[in-house]
């Protein structure tokens, strides 16, 4: 890990595609911004956690129990009861 010490308005670069800038110091909070590309996703460490958490029970999840849920056949056809009225 590198560590590094920064003051109010001074910014690292990670690539050329990257910079993290203190914008605000106060008590024992940084207050950073980040300017990375639009393909680049950014996220506070417990979100990307959550994130990963569900994706990884989102993929063990078997198309008989998005069926069970949807009422959706195997061969994506949807019951008739379950379909929408206008």
């Amino acid at each position: 890990m590198l560590v590094l010490s920064r003051t109010r308005d001074e910014t690292i670069m990670i690539g050329d595609d990257i910079e993290i800038t203190v914008v605000d110091i106060r008590g024992d909070k940084v207050r950073l911004g980040i300017n990375a590309p639009g393909h680049v996703p950014v996220h506070r460490k417990e979100v990307y956690d959550a994130i990963k958490r569900e994706n990884r029970q989102a993929a063990q999840i078997s198309p008989t129990d998005v069926s069970a849920v949807t009422n959706v056949s195997e061969n994506g056809s949807v019951s008739p009861n379950r379909r929408k009225k206008r």
